[in-house]
């Protein structure tokens, strides 16, 4: 067995001095743009050629060790950190990658793919067949293995620099910009695919029917079990993780496992990585915590440190000075005109004729999908190091590839200026930009904790919060645990008996996971929130009657409110009637985070028709001494309560709910929240709330007291 040995000291003092060079020139260049008001990553790759050998690499060329790998084991320990980069950023996108708006886009994203590969293929094949000169072939007899690879070359799209400019230009959750990936996700994969039957004949493999549908059908059945085994198998890890698992930031460590898992198993079946690492991103982006959590911390992650130093690597390889004399130049610029024209035409007339898009976004779709960047590299280096690129056709590529990857931010924001989002688009985005740092909006794990030891049958008080819980689930995916805290231990029975009774329950679009709490334990309280430190969301604690708030009741309820790592609710009521329904819903608001959470929580219980009305209280006064000072005091409130009003309402239409709103003046909040509850005939008051303290017990605040005991209507209390 071989003695696994570290690299020589020059080798790693090197690839580190590289390393903090060019992420620090990387980000000074990206910065500089950035300020032109153009996207850092054409700084990011200027970064590299400026070190490179086309500048100070050739003036200077002690630099050779300092910015430039000196040696072979440098040069390669610097393509795996390059190679991080563009795994991170692929993960990236795959997680932003929105499989519902693809599959809407699909015919789009296909037909401009289509076009994107037939017409490059071609004028590809025409440039090295006919164009390209002998002399800048590696072996003029192999001139069709040549022309072969040019052409397919000239097909693949570079997705980590169009991720890149589409992320900068702030267009990733745009349609254009989801359909430009999924149209490049094609492309690449067909070039791939057709990139791995030509070096299999440049190896001297024969061309034969199964050795074309050999690598699709591999590719076929990767994609099939990703999706299904695959994405079962993710689901169970996250699960056990989410759990089990107590470590800081353990979500992260997860998803970059995962990421490196997919790119070997891409890897290990003769495709890049980048395929496996894309395709797990979508996976990920699929369930909705990892996004919400680990999404962030990525982004920061590669944008900040690992992508700049790609793009800056992808730079370093450009030599200008090798293709300085007049034929040079030329056949350069036919090489980068016949990439345009391909690439820019092809994905148009695709997008144009077969997608039925518009000129303008057919047009944007071929100015993206014509960056080649570091893909391109990776093609470029593949086919010098099997003999098939001379290495002044190889510098040619390159420079075609940067060339490309810098058109296209300009040409986007040109084609932008006449580009203008529907007006279904422009609601989703106001959508994600609205509900993007909602935690109502973003609460997808809910936990119900249930107590009883002996249980006959449900009360009405909780069918009453089950009935809750699924208008909730009616807006999102909701994923409910059903924990049953049994402090008798013995009672084994019972247990099971509560568990049968709750599972045959009609959950309609919820579909909750059953547990019986392990620990032998008689503190209920410690149970629930050890379960609740597992990355729920909100805890549906148990429906309460109204003659039984005074207690707020018990000493679990106060104890797993004031420690609970996530909001709780609790439901107060009377004897409800079984075909309760909340048609209208009454939100007491003001300007504290408290009631905008009770305001959305409302949002997500209403149904299409169900009515959800708004109420801000000015409190005033008939006192003759502070006459002045309240009307004063009052027209202030009523403006601040104008714009609160305002800001909800904006809310409303992302949920699909219909809300009025209203403004009362009384000299008291609680009797005007009464007041107007039984006068709308409300059927449900929703309020929001702090923790506060209290003398030994859960104090909602006295208000909030005296509503739940004198409301004629449930009463639901969200706790932040």
């Amino acid at each position: 067995m071989p003695v696994f040995t570290a690299a020589p000291y020059e080798d790693v003092l090197g690839l580190i001095t590289q390393v903090s060079v060019l992420l620090f020139t990387a980000r000074i260049f990206g910065e500089i743009f950035q300020r032109f008001g153009q996207p850092s990553v054409i700084g990011e790759i200027l970064a590299g050629v400026f070190w490179g050998p086309s500048f100070l690499g050739r003036m200077i060329p002690d630099l050779i060790g300092f910015a430039l790998p000196a040696t072979k084991i440098q040069g390669h320990l610097l393509e795996v950190v390059g190679l991080f980069g563009a795994m991170f950023l692929l993960l990236i996108t795959g997680i932003e990658t929105d499989l519902l708006l693809v599959r809407r886009l699909a015919k789009f994203a296909l037909g401009t793919a289509l076009g994107g590969i037939v017409l490059p293929f071609a004028t590809g094949f025409i440039l090295g067949q006919y164009v390209i000169p002998d002399y800048l072939l590696a072996d003029p007899n192999r001139r069709l293995i040549f022309t072969l690879f040019i052409a397919t070359a000239m097909s693949i799209s570079a997705i980590p620099v169009i991720s890149r400019v589409l992320i900068d230009m702030r267009l990733m959750r745009r349609d254009l910009g989801q359909s430009i990936i999924a149209a490049g996700m094609i492309d690449d994969t067909v070039g791939w695919i057709l990139l791995s039957l030509v070096t299999g004949l440049a190896s001297g493999q024969e061309i034969s029917l199964m050795s074309v549908l050999t690598p699709l059908a591999i590719i076929t059945g990767f994609i099939i079990f990703s999706f299904t085994i695959g994405k079962w198998c993710i689901e169970t890890i996250f699960g056990f993780v989410q759990d089990e698992i107590k470590s800081q930031d353990k979500f992260l460590t997860l998803v970059v496992g995962l990421a490196f898992l997919w790119g070997s198993l891409s890897k290990s079946l003769h495709f890049e990585p980048l395929l496996g690492v894309f395709i797990v991103g979508i996976i990920i982006g699929e369930i909705p915590r990892f996004r919400y959590e680990v999404g962030p911390k990525l982004e920061s992650m590669a944008m900040g440190v690992f992508s700049p130093i790609f793009f800056a690597i992808a730079g370093l390889k450009v030599n200008i000075y090798n293709l300085l004399t007049l034929d040079y130049i030329i056949i350069t610029f036919v090489v980068i005109a016949v990439a345009c024209f391909g690439k820019i035409v092809g994905a148009y007339l695709g997008a144009r004729y077969i997608g039925g898009r518009d000129h303008w976004t057919a047009l944007g779709f071929g100015a993206a999908l014509n960056a080649r960047g570091a893909m391109e590299i990776i093609v470029a280096t593949i086919g010098l190091s099997l003999g098939i690129l001379s290495q002044e056709m190889f510098s040619i590529v390159v420079i075609m590839a940067l060339a490309t990857s810098v058109m296209a931010p300009f040409l986007l924001q040109y084609i932008l200026k006449h580009l203008e989002p529907v007006d279904e688009e422009l609601k989703r985005l106001e959508k994600e930009e609205l509900l993007g740092e909602s935690h109502i909006a973003n609460m997808h794990r809910i936990l119900l904790p249930m107590r009883e030891p002996k249980l006959d049958h449900l009360t009405d008080l909780q069918t009453l919060k089950f009935k809750l819980l699924e208008r909730i689930a009616n807006h999102k995916k909701i994923a409910l645990t059903v924990l049953h805290v049994n402090p008798l231990i013995s009672e084994k029975p019972d247990s099971k008996k509560s568990l049968d009774l709750l599972s045959r329950h009609n959950w309609n679009n919820l579909e909750p996971t059953f547990k019986v709490s392990k620990s032998k334990i008689t503190d209920i309280s410690s149970a629930i929130l050890d379960e609740a430190e597992k990355g729920y969301d909100l805890i549906a604690l148990g429906s309460i009657s109204k003659d039984q708030s005074s207690e707020a009741s018990s000493s679990i309820i106060n104890e797993v409110v004031r420690l609970s790592p996530c909001p709780t609710f609790l439901v107060y009521a009377d004897k409800v009637a079984a075909d309760w329904k909340p048609k209208n819903i009454l939100v007491a608001v003001n300007t504290s985070p408290s009631s905008k959470n009770a305001a959305e929580l409302a949002f997500t219980i209403a149904d299409e028709t169900d009515r959800v009305l708004l109420l801000n209280v000015v409190t005033g006064s008939n006192t003759s001494w502070f006459q002045n000072f309240h009307e004063y005091a009052a027209t202030r409130q009523t403006e601040v309560a104008i714009n609160v009003l305002k800001s909800l309402k904006q809310l409303a239409p992302m949920y699909n709910v219909h809300v009025d709103d209203m403004i009362e003046i009384g000299h008291d909040v609680e009797s005007t929240i009464l007041r107007t509850a039984a006068k709308e005939e409300i059927d449900l008051i929703v309020l929001g709330t702090p923790i506060k303290s209290g003398s030994g017990r859960l104090f909602l605040g006295s208000r909030i007291e005296y509503i739940i005991k004198n409301a004629s209507c449930p009463v639901v209390v969200l706790h932040s």
